[in-house]
Formats: structure tokens, sequence, C-alpha cells
């Protein structure tokens, strides 16, 4: 899966940290989605429309691995 985690957080001018905090993770789980280590679970990918206010499949996409 690869995303656009990192420009969308960039969009809004937030830290992997002030993210983390707004829906609920470790700095470190942000770290490690947008280095695509670790793929968020449905709840956690729907906290994160919520915060960029665009549909998840603006910020994750399937690639020809999946």
């Amino acid at each position: 899966m690869k995303n656009t985690l990192k420009v969308e957080r960039a969009i809004l001018n937030l830290t992997q940290g002030e993210l983390a905090q707004k829906i609920g993770v470790s700095r470190q789980t942000i770290n490690s989605i947008e280095a695509n280590r670790y793929a968020p679970s449905t709840v956690l990918s729907l906290k994160l429309s919520v915060v960029f206010n665009k549909p998840v499949n603006d910020f994750f996409a399937l690639d020809q691995n999946d």
C-alpha cells in the first residue's frame, strides 16, 4: 500500500507528533505508516480521514503488490 500521509500532514503544517496526538497514537506509528512499514487499521484510517477532511482513498492506495 502506498500513501501520501507525509504530504497531507505537511499541507496542514502538522508534525508527526501533533498528528499522532490528534488521532490517539504514538509518533512512531505515524512514522511507520509514512514509511510504509505499517498498514493502519480501518478505525485509524477513518480518524486520519477526519483530520485531513478527505476520503481515505485520497491518501491511501493499493499498489501492485497488494
